[in-house]
């Protein structure tokens, strides 16, 4: 039996009916320190449909890579997952053993991180890198050779993009780009039915930074897999995403289609943050968000975007608005809209 052969095997194995879905809900992942708890991510819920491109955008530090690693279930302590469901092949990963879910990480979920020279071993081959996943989760299957294994590799980098040979080099030798393009091709290699990619062009120059979310959507297609794209560059997501999320001090506060969010953001922060961008059809005055998001460890009684909020009023300081349905696929969490949706 092939390598390929054996991973279609494998694949087949491991999937169940209505596979690639994924369904958070509830999710939250707190921090235990001496001074108090910090709630990273606080009741988070969302869901993903089969080919689906979802953006999670936000400032740095409103707990988009916390949740990404709580998806993982790479979460380590302080941190742990306080409550709430992430169902994923009709499983619930918070309830799987370690070994169960070492199983599901990349052969079901697989993650991209965001600067791939930390994640790639600086002292091994790309080959080696490249096929260590496979023999882990393949180790029962003695028909695969040495060959096949090395065959494999060399056509994960093929499409990616790089060329067969970048299979004998080492990290070092690669650029920032080429580094990228190889932790993709380690993500994909069990062709899993949902992609994590944690800010895949943070650090990059513009012009590779087109060229990897091009690759990344391409190898998407090609196995049909939903993805969860990390980052802060709104522009990037306009173009890419299908749906978007707005996180801010560890919630959810936005969720709808990418059209509909940036045509009419509803969430005073998505607003501002949109304001934010440049636009070349234009010329206007640089427009930045007021004021710095709160502590995670000192949380107001009411919104956390309150403070910063050019919309607030009375209510909004001794209460947590409540996540509401404002049309179809778009929830908003904000008292401005009470009226106008179901919770």
């Amino acid at each position: 039996m092939s390598t390929e052969q054996a991973i279609t095997t494998y694949r087949e194995g491991a999937r169940i009916t209505d596979v690639d879905s994924l369904v958070v809900e509830g999710l939250s992942v707190y921090y235990e320190t001496e001074d108090g708890t910090v709630k990273a991510v606080d009741d988070v819920s969302f869901t993903l449909k089969q080919g689906e491109r979802f953006a999670l955008v936000g400032e740095s530090g409103s707990g988009k890579t916390t949740l990404a690693m709580a998806l993982m279930r790479l979460t380590r302590p302080p941190g742990h997952i306080a409550r709430g469901s992430v169902t994923l092949n009709n499983r619930d990963l918070t309830t799987l053993t370690e070994d169960e879910m070492r199983q599901a990480r990349l052969s079901e979920l697989a993650l991209v991180p965001q600067g791939a020279m930390n994640s790639l071993n600086p002292v091994m081959r790309i080959e080696r890198q490249l096929t260590d996943g496979i023999v882990d989760h393949l180790a029962d299957d003695e028909s695969i050779t040495k060959k096949e294994l090395s065959q494999t590799a060399r056509d994960l980098l093929t499409r990616v993009g790089l060329r067969p040979e970048v299979a004998r080099l080492y990290p070092h030798e690669l650029s920032g780009g080429m580094k990228q393009r190889v932790a993709m091709a380690i993500g994909i290699s069990l062709r899993p039915s949902l992609i994590i990619a944690d800010e895949p062009t943070s650090a990059l120059d513009v012009v590779v930074q087109r060229q990897i979310m091009q690759t990344l959507g391409r190898l998407q297609e090609g196995l049909d897999a939903s993805i969860m794209l990390v980052g802060h560059d709104m522009g990037l997501v306009a173009q890419f995403a299908d749906t978007i999320g707005v996180m801010y001090a560890g919630k959810l506060v936005e969720v709808g289609p990418v059209e509909d969010v940036f045509g009419d953001p509803k969430h005073p922060y998505t607003k501002l943050l949109i304001q934010s961008l440049p636009s070349l059809q234009e010329k206007k005055d640089f427009v930045g968000i007021p004021g710095l998001p709160p502590l995670l460890i000192h949380l107001p009684q009411g919104c956390a975007f309150e403070d910063r909020c050019p919309s607030r009023f009375g209510k909004c300081t001794g209460a947590v608005p409540e996540k509401l349905s404002v049309g179809a696929r778009r929830d908003v969490a904000c008292f401005l809209y009470e009226g106008e949706g179901a919770s």
